[in-house]
């Protein structure tokens, strides 16, 4: 399941990087920062690529998540800081929904 997860955050990142000046590295995409001070993505930016995540994911598996819920962004350790977090929390979210790996 997480490799199907990291494709699909892939995915998304490959698409944002067709509307910028300057594409996000995805050579080492498991460490990459996606928010914060050293993040890739500005707030608004973020969301759009989370959107994109969301239904990569729904494709995927053929069920609907939400990333931007009270329950992310509440997190002590934000999902959001690494692509490595983001795809466990997405991982977590899909159990709840009752996908396994």
């Amino acid at each position: 399941m997480t490799e199907q997860i990291q494709s699909a955050v892939v995915s998304a990142l490959d698409e944002i990087n067709l509307t910028r000046a300057e594409a996000i590295p995805t050579d080492n995409v498991l460490d990459l920062c996606l928010y914060g001070d050293s993040g890739v993505f500005e707030s608004m930016y973020l969301v759009a690529f989370l959107s994109l995540v969301e239904e990569n994911i729904e494709d995927e598996f053929g069920t609907e998540i939400s990333l931007t819920s009270e329950k992310a962004v509440s997190r002590r350790v934000s999902p959001f800081s690494s692509v490595r977090r983001l795809i466990c929390f997405i991982e977590e979210e899909l159990e709840l929904v009752g996908v396994r790996g």
